[in-house]
């Protein structure tokens, strides 16, 4: 069959589909019959083996390009899921944004080298030299975080829910926008996202070099345990999908750095959503659980059940058993 004679052929389908999709384009395809739908999805199955058919046989670009952007469209309408629909949100939490965090292990493995060793490195020296704080954090820091951790945890908590409310919304506000920065900031080539990490990192190893070498080490350790698994690991993550900005911006690959940072910068913001979800547990737990009166030892159980929990979540969530790899290739994901 030569390309003419094929095309004579398909045409009449490739209209119709298209007469069916523009239609359903514009209501949502619940309000197509049944018949319709089933009609839609016959021909886009078919239509995906026309464009493989002409893509083979380099039939022309701008035929491939046609029947491309009809299967793209076909798939976003068989596919997509309703606005707002809970089941998009549960299954992005549970399934996909792990998956995606683990498909960029690698920007997440970066940006937390960027936000651990330098805190740690800073966090070492102010403890076994105190004095050396000044050089980081201003007297009226040091003076503000000796006074509250000075205190034991009952003594800084507020007692009342609107209290602790009003603090979650503070923390949710201030978590949220070193977020931001890390993420928004990949835009200038991830150079902006490196400088936000590793200046937090160091600030916060020096608070708690701080703490640690006056004598505080027991107020600060019960109050951060509970929150910091969720907090941190979201930082570092939001720190992931700066750098996936940033590294599609410098290095596009064989795209257009349009079309890079069009696919990339999806990924991204999908990762610093999966964060943000992240952050507002944090906020909860740091408002309502950290200032408890529950003993160190039981702060200690949950902080490190917490941890367990995160890392398993982000190491395990999303993967599919392996007969169901097998059955279904396209659900083989990392």
């Amino acid at each position: 069959m030569t390309r003419d004679q094929f095309i004579n052929k398909r045409r009449p389908d490739w209209r119709r589909f298209e007469l069916l999709l523009a239609e359903a384009e514009g209501s949502r395809t619940t309000k197509l019959t049944g018949e319709q739908i089933g009609e839609l999805s016959a021909l886009y199955r078919a239509l995906c083996f026309d464009l493989s058919l002409i893509q083979s046989r380099d039939w022309g670009t701008s035929m491939s390009r046609y029947l491309n952007s009809l299967v793209s469209r076909g798939h976003n309408c068989l596919y997509r899921s309703q606005p707002g629909s809970f089941r998009a949100v549960f299954d992005f939490i549970v399934a996909e944004f792990p998956r995606l965090l683990r498909a960029n292990a690698a920007y997440f493995w970066l940006a937390l080298a960027l936000f651990v060793i330098p805190g740690a490195v800073s966090g070492t020296v102010v403890a076994l030299d105190p004095s050396q704080v000044g050089r980081i954090m201003p007297g009226q820091y040091q003076a503000q975080f000796e006074n509250m951790y000075s205190k034991s945890i009952g003594e800084n908590s507020s007692g009342s829910d609107e209290g602790r409310a009003a603090m979650a919304g503070f923390y949710v506000h201030n978590n949220v926008g070193i977020a931001f920065k890390c993420f928004a900031l990949g835009s200038f080539a991830g150079i902006g996202t490196m400088i936000v990490l590793v200046y937090n990192s160091i600030f916060l190893g020096t608070i708690t070099g701080f703490l640690v070498g006056r004598g505080h080490s027991h107020n600060f350790f019960e109050f951060v345990v509970g929150h910091g698994s969720f907090e941190l690991t979201a930082i570092v993550i939001s720190g992931a999908a700066g750098l996936v900005l940033g590294h599609a911006m410098v290095h596009p690959g064989k795209q257009t750095r349009r079309d890079a940072l069009r696919e990339r910068g999806l990924v991204s913001v999908k990762l610093a959503l999966g964060a943000g979800v992240m952050l507002g547990l944090a906020a909860i737990i740091e408002a309502f659980w950290s200032p408890s009166g529950a003993s160190f030892s039981v702060k200690m159980v949950v902080g490190a059940a917490l941890w367990i929990i995160v890392v398993l979540y982000l190491s395990l969530a999303g993967r599919v058993r392996t007969s169901d790899a097998q059955a279904d290739p396209a659900r083989a994901v990392a």
